[in-house]
């Protein structure tokens, strides 16, 4: 049985580990900001978020901790909390709500975490100035967008009824992009085809399941039978959506085929009119995967999962 401190710690760690920049990315970052912090006046150093040194995911935070080193026997999860969920919580005597989706200062901070996709981008052969100078416009514009949120509604809530929260949206959304890598990867060779990788997704538990209640893995731009090219996970981490002026420069860096969670029709178009496949393979079901891969390990651990909101919950501990 672990604490609640001891969760956070383990889905931090494990997010880490799967972050496909690196370890040694990961740690040079985090050595720099360091440096910063060190160099700050006092009055600068009470302004910093803390937090941030030893966790780079900005929107994925303890919310609500009366007590860090309460056992957690009884957790509910969702992809999506507020104060609804809550109150169940409350009604079904559970010990701790996780939600996936960021609130309170994890919302207000989402657009600090979309800069790791520039280094993303740059792993795949587009120039990293280029990819930091058309991020710079979308983290500027999701910041706007963000801004004008309750950030704290739910957090509010939580804090009355003295209900534990934490939210893992980059800690989960690490662990479904480095779990669909790694099986793209696996099985490369019998890869031809767009329809190809739609076989390889429904697979997947979490996808047949959102195929049957009609949002599983769709072909939003391309047809089964086209060749894949160069295939890459975008957009699966990293907040949200990034610059859908990207799309022209991932043609000249050779990629044929990106696989993601979401779209909107203006990225739909750009994607559309630079001939790159785009697989989606569904938001709230890759939401659902990464979620998952962080519960089997709680689940290991003696605590009892109750799903919630979305969450299509399957344990692979099961198998």
């Amino acid at each position: 049985m672990l604490n609640i401190q001891q969760i956070y710690d383990l889905a931090l760690e494990k997010a880490k580990k799967a972050d496909i920049r690196g370890a040694k990315a990961l740690q040079k970052k985090q050595k720099r900001l360091k440096e910063k912090y060190d160099s700050l006046s006092k009055e600068e150093k009470r302004k910093f978020d803390t937090v941030s040194l030893n966790n780079p995911y900005s929107d994925s935070r303890l919310l609500y901790t009366p007590d860090k080193n309460k056992k957690i026997k009884k957790i509910l999860v969702g992809i999506d909390i507020d104060t609804a969920e809550l109150l169940l919580a409350k009604e079904l005597k559970v010990d701790m709500v996780l939600s996936h989706h960021p609130l309170g200062i994890a919302l207000a901070g989402l657009d600090e975490v979309m800069h790791m996709q520039v280094e993303m981008l740059a792993l795949e052969g587009i120039p990293i100035n280029v990819a930091q100078n058309l991020m710079h416009l979308r983290i500027s514009e999701v910041s706007r967008g963000v801004g004008v949120k309750n950030h704290y509604q739910t957090v509010d809530a939580a804090q009355l009824l003295k209900m534990p929260l934490m939210c893992s949206h980059t800690f989960c959304d690490n662990l479904v992009t480095k779990y669909i890598s790694d099986l793209v990867n696996k099985n490369k060779n019998n890869l031809d085809t767009v329809g190809d990788i739609m076989k390889l997704l429904m697979t997947i538990p979490e996808y047949q399941i959102a195929q049957q209640r009609k949002f599983g893995p769709k072909i939003f731009v391309g047809k089964p039978e086209n060749y894949l090219g160069k295939v890459i996970i975008t957009e699966m981490t990293g907040g949200t959506n990034g610059s859908k002026d990207i799309y022209e420069h991932m043609r000249q860096a050779g990629i044929g085929t990106i696989i993601g969670m979401h779209m909107s029709e203006e990225w739909k178009k750009e994607a559309e009119r630079n001939h790159i496949n785009v697989i989606i393979a569904g938001h709230i079901s890759s939401d659902s995967i990464g979620v998952n891969l962080l519960l089997d390990e709680l689940e290991k651990k003696g605590i009892e999962i109750i799903p919630c909101s979305g969450l299509i919950r399957y344990s692979r501990n099961k198998k």
